[in-house]
């Protein structure tokens, strides 16, 4: 009489035994199923069958041996069910998970700094370190030390990632980091945070400017609105600045990735350019008498002006750095600083370091705009994602002419040329507004107030020249638009932080691989290409014709050769 057993671990160490013992024909699985029900049956073994099941069922999955068969009734003799053998399922055994718990550990630790990361593996087990050098050494690891370390070149940042800042990762594309789990915060925190210090800093020099103008004092605005702003933009500017100290700290090495990503490597003159704009609008109750000391600008400047050193000389001969290859919008924040600095070199009394700077910032304007305007078919695909940077084509030729009006004391034809050129530039992007909708919101937006916040105030400077009623009503109207754009900018970072949580997401753009992993859809061939195709194939086909003629004369005269 056949007995089912209750147990579902007898039905599941029957199984595994007859897997094991019956490889042979089928009467020795007959037999040995048998003797199982017999052993079975008997009530002396009943207490200590659930004990070694137990233990029969821990080793197979330790041994993984891929075949499990839990809580069912025989149903045929090859019926069986299998188990997967990913790692995720057998306890974190992938090697690309580098052993269980640890494993989700360094899959961040690679982005530390390397004096942190060389203090986390010497406290290691032994076992665990012999079993990561061996996976290395096989090959198995699942994090290619090559990618971490080197330095990604900037034409694979623009084919692995999409985005108006670049910051989304193409469908085809892996990453370094897992996207399952929320990363460390510091490892979310992006460079492009410092634009929210950017458009409040400048917001402060254009309400500083609507309190103290000629042309805007029929308004009546109190001095206090820029100091409640300018002691805001102070405020963010040190919790940004200290946030990011401490991720160059800990997490080097997802700065550096943020260094040579063709966007973010320009907002590494945000922080410069921030306090250059704070020292250009302190409040008078912090200076009475509206003088600063040289040092102040000497030390914004200094840094600012190494970097520039380094970033227009990738430009000028880096290879596959060059302004032909990384040419973005966001190259004009970049530009923009020079022009700054000349401002708050003119109000220390420093007139010809001033000159100097406009001079450099104006040459490389001009040639970042020809660039951009007019794209060498050479250069890297600019993606349509990007359209909400060409506002920065307005910061350049704004900030220049408040240069040259700061310098020379008047806003005469230079200063007219260049805002003019900023306003028809604002004019040509206000009119075509799709450019600038279906993107979703980040904290680099912030960085697109300074240039409507700069034409604003170039606006207010012209309408001291030329005070007329259009030019009044042309620069309160810009004026109300940039605060606007702020406002709305302040309130939606506001709720994306603390309402949604939704500020910083994981930061994609740092984790992608230096090289392709896996099979990549093939660009579609630009038009260059495609004449440059169809001559190649013109060209073979002709040289087949004449061959193809060719070998069969020869073949005909071997022929009648052999023949005669």
């Amino acid at each position: 009489m056949d007995k089912k057993p209750t147990n579902p671990f007898q039905t599941h160490f029957m199984d595994i035994h007859e897997e094991v013992l019956s490889e042979g024909d089928e009467e020795g699985t007959i037999k040995n199923e048998e003797k199982e029900e017999k052993y079975l049956n008997k009530t002396t073994t009943k207490a200590r069958e659930p004990k070694r099941n137990r233990g029969r069922l821990n080793r197979q999955v330790s041994l993984e041996t891929g075949f499990s068969v839990l809580n069912r009734e025989r149903k045929g003799k090859d019926e069986r069910k299998v188990l997967t053998r990913s790692g995720t399922s057998l306890g974190g055994l992938n090697p690309a998970n580098k052993i269980g718990l640890e494993g989700q550990k360094r899959d961040f630790s690679i982005f530390k700094t390397k004096s942190t990361l060389s203090k986390q593996n010497s406290l290691l087990p032994r076992k665990i370190e012999k079993e990561l050098e061996s996976q290395k050494i096989n090959g198995t690891s699942g994090v290619d030390d090559d990618s971490v370390n080197a330095s990604v070149p900037a034409g694979r940042y623009f084919a692995a990632l999409r985005g108006p800042e670049l910051d989304e990762v193409k469908d085809y594309e892996d990453i370094l980091l897992p996207t399952d789990e929320q990363w460390p915060f510091l490892l979310r925190f992006p460079i492009g945070c410092f634009g929210i210090c950017l458009g409040l800093s400048s917001q402060a020099v254009l309400w500083h400017n609507l309190a103290t103008s000629p042309a805007t004092r029929f308004l009546h605005i109190t001095p206090n609105i820029s100091f409640l702003i300018w002691v805001l933009a102070l405020a963010v500017l040190v919790a940004v600045s200290i946030t990011y100290i401490l991720k160059c700290i800990f997490y080097f090495e997802a700065v550096r990735r943020e260094y040579f990503h063709p966007v973010r490597i320009n907002f590494f003159f945000a922080p410069w350019v921030v306090c250059m704009f704070l020292a250009i609008s302190v409040p008078s109750k912090l200076a009475p008498q509206q003088t600063l000391h040289p040092a102040i600008w000497c030390t914004f400047i200094a840094p600012y002006f190494l970097l520039e050193l380094k970033i227009y000389g990738q430009w000028l001969s880096g290879g596959k750095r060059r302004l032909s290859k990384v040419a973005n919008p966001s190259n004009h924040l970049s530009v923009s600083g020079n022009f700054v600095g000349a401002i708050l070199a003119s109000k220390v009394g420093w007139k010809e370091p001033a000159k100097f700077f406009w001079a450099v910032g104006f040459a490389h304007y001009l040639v970042v705009f020809v660039t951009l305007y007019q794209r060498l078919p050479t250069s890297e695909a600019l993606p349509k994602e990007l359209h909400p940077v060409y506002s920065m084509f307005i910061a350049a030729p704004s900030a220049a002419c408040l240069a040259w009006q700061s310098i020379y004391g008047e806003f005469d034809g230079i200063s007219r040329n260049c805002y003019f050129i900023a306003l028809f530039l604002y004019i040509s992007l206000v009119v075509r507004i799709k450019f600038f909708t279906g993107f979703r919101f980040s904290v680099a937006w912030w960085a697109y107030t300074f240039p409507m916040t700069t034409v604003s105030v170039a606006t207010i400077k012209y309408a001291e020249e030329v005070p007329a009623f259009i030019s009044k009503s042309l620069a309160l109207g810009l004026a109300f638009m940039s605060s606007t754009m702020v406002s709305v900018l302040f309130v939606s970072t506001l709720l994306h932080a603390f309402y949604w949580r939704t500020l910083f997401p994981n930061d994609l753009a740092i984790a992608i691989t230096k090289r392709k992993q896996g099979g990549e859809k093939k660009p579609l061939k630009k038009a260059y290409d495609i004449k440059r195709w169809t001559k190649k194939a013109l060209t073979k086909n002709s040289e087949n014709k004449d061959n193809s003629k060719n070998n069969g004369y020869n073949s005909s005269y071997d022929n009648s050769s052999v023949m005669v």
